[in-house]
């Protein structure tokens, strides 16, 4: 009985913490802030959210530093950005229904433009 109260509170708590952090998607660095945003954008579940929860926190670091890498051409941001997708890929299509797992690419590819735009306008 303790059990399940536990994991439904624990539930309650990620949604409303999640509920309050504002975002724009494809623009937030904070992992709850950009999962708020594709929660809005993917309609996920109260358990998909804490599913996604610890792959965005291990994405997100990784992501920001290519996306904020001036080094990089937009050719080698795109490369590396898709790598670190991938590696995901099998996890999130577990979680995601086929739908789902789509729309979350395609936003994905915007992100990925978006870096190889700000590079360019970085020149």
């Amino acid at each position: 009985m303790r059990k399940p109260f536990t994991l439904l509170m624990s539930a309650v708590c990620l949604y409303a913490f999640l509920s309050f952090a504002p975002a724009a998607p494809g623009q937030a660095t904070d992992p709850a802030a950009k999962l708020q945003a594709l929660s809005q954008q993917l309609k996920l579940t109260p358990q998909q959210k804490m599913q996604m929860l610890p792959i965005l926190k291990q994405e997100g670091p990784k992501l920001e530093a290519i996306k904020n890498n001036t080094s990089l051409s937009g050719m080698q941001k795109m490369r590396q950005l898709r790598a670190i997708h991938n590696e995901s890929a099998p996890q999130l299509q577990k979680i995601l229904s086929p739908a789902q797992y789509q729309q979350l690419q395609a936003i994905r590819q915007q992100e990925i433009q978006q870096a190889i735009a700000k590079k360019r306008a970085g020149r």
